[in-house]
This record gives C-alpha cells, structure tokens and sequence, in this order.
C-alpha cells in the first residue's frame, strides 16, 4: 500500500501559547495532517506583521495536555510573525503546507487588519509562498485580552477545518496569500458564510484619554459602525456583525492602489505643473 504523506500545518496566533482558542484550532487541524505550534510566549494582540528588534526570539519547547493528547509546541519569545519566522524556517524540517493563525479572541475586520496580530502572523507564512488562514472569534463583551473561559471556540473551530482542508486541496487565485474568516459569537458549525471585502472603515476607531492622577495620557478605542458599511452586505463588519454570518475575505500581500497607475500618474503630473 502507497504511503500517502500527511500535509504539513503550522498553527500560530497573537493571544499567546496558552490561549485556548490556539488549543481548539489545534484539535481541529488535527484531523487534517500534522500540527506544529509555534507561538508567542506572551499575549501579542495588534502587533501587525511587525518584527521588532529588541524580542528575545527565545525558543522554548513545551508539552501540553489538550483533551487526551499531549502537544509538543514551541513557546517563542516574540511576535505572532516571529513566531512565524521560527516555526517555518527553523522547527519545521520542510516548507508547511498551511499556515494557520487563530483562533483569536475577538474579530479583526475592516482597515484594522494591518494591525492584528492574528492576520500578520498569516501574512507573514504567506510570504514564504504558503497558503495563510486567519480565524477570528467575535466578542460580546470588550475582554480581548485574556483567556475568557466562557468564550465557545466551537463553531470557529468547525470553520477553521472546513477553509484549511479548502486551502490544502485547492490552489488558490494568484492573487489570493490569505483568507481572513471572522466567525460571528452566537455562529454554530451550520452558520452560512458569505465572502466578503474588507470594509473602507476601522472597526476599533482611536481616541485620547486624557492624563488622570493614576495614568498618563494614553490612546485606546471602541467599535464605531458606519451607516455606509451596513448599506453594504459584501462588506465583512456587515456579514458577521449584522447579518450573523460568517465573514471570508480573501486578503493579497500586494497594497498597491487598484487604480489605473498610467491615468493616475498623468493626472498627478498634470496637477504638478506650475
């Protein structure tokens, strides 16, 4: 009989190595090829693609019992794209066929993915070539931050095997590095999804506080929802938010504007002459 080669997975996140989301996406994939976990040390949320100089890219082997199985993983002294970097390139003895990031704790849509972890870390595998999933798990309540034991992964776990066992059979458009899914909280495995483009707004819109006898003048944010957006059912803060269905937006590695670049650039030197 053939040996048929199980495919290759490497699951990272933002929420840190001991997230429960990153432990149900894990038992998930499972099923599909085999699982290497790479993942920050610590909680990582909204740190983008960055690759900041000063982690300590520490590499620290760890066993964790999920459920009746025993996980070795690799704790990373970095962030979710670094700990991309050491999974792809350094733990895995060859190229991955997936890369998987989630499932995150709270959604990541609109202009914000730039700054999610989540969708950088997915991103970051895609440079490479590899095929990327980002999955995300809206929040009812603002507790982005840590490991809520009340949040059911389920429904996102459901969706994360269905769209990485769709990206291990299936060659994606040229075009296409990532699909980023948010998953809306009251979904269940049966929730229809829509594909969707990112919406022109952030979801999570910043705001001053000003200095308190306690704290300093700092930034933070809070959900603002436009009347275009909801105008709009393509749009993904409309499809999960909205409409309760589940939100796939195929993401490209490439920013450039979509605009005809020989009309823009005319229209650029003709404003430029004095």
């Amino acid at each position: 009989m053939m040996n048929v080669k199980k495919p290759q997975i490497l699951l990272s996140n933002d929420d840190g190595i001991l997230s429960p989301g990153l432990w149900a996406a894990a038992e998930a994939l499972s099923a599909l090829g085999y699982v290497t976990v790479a993942a920050p040390r610590e909680q990582h949320s909204g740190s983008g693609r960055s690759v900041p100089s000063w982690s300590d890219r520490e590499i620290k082997p760890t066993v964790l019992r999920i459920g009746e199985q025993e996980w070795e993983c690799y704790a990373v002294g970095g962030s979710p794209a670094q700990a991309v970097q050491v999974g792809a390139l350094i733990v895995m003895k060859e190229k991955p066929d997936l890369i998987v990031s989630g499932i995150n704790y709270g959604e990541n849509p609109g202009t914000d993915v730039t700054l999610s972890g989540t969708v950088g870390a997915a991103l970051e595998g895609a440079s490479y070539g590899v095929p990327g999933l980002a999955v995300s798990l809206q929040l009812l309540s603002d507790d982005y931050y840590g490991y809520s034991t009340k949040v059911d992964f389920s429904a996102a776990a459901s969706f994360t095997r269905m769209f990485a066992r769709l990206l291990l059979e299936n060659r994606m458009p040229k075009d296409v590095h990532v699909l980023n899914v948010n998953v809306p909280a009251e979904a269940t495995p049966e929730t229809p999804w829509r594909m969707t483009h990112l919406s022109d707004y952030p979801y999570f819109e910043a705001f001053a506080v000003p200095p308190s006898e306690s704290k300093p003048a700092h930034v933070s944010a809070h959900i603002v929802i436009h009347d275009e957006e909801l105008a709009d059912p393509t749009c993904d803060i409309t499809a999960f938010r909205h409409d309760k269905v589940v939100s796939v937006t195929p993401l490209s590695l490439n920013l450039t504007s979509r605009v005809k670049l020989a009309g823009f650039e005319a229209d650029m030197r003709k404003r430029m002459q004095p």
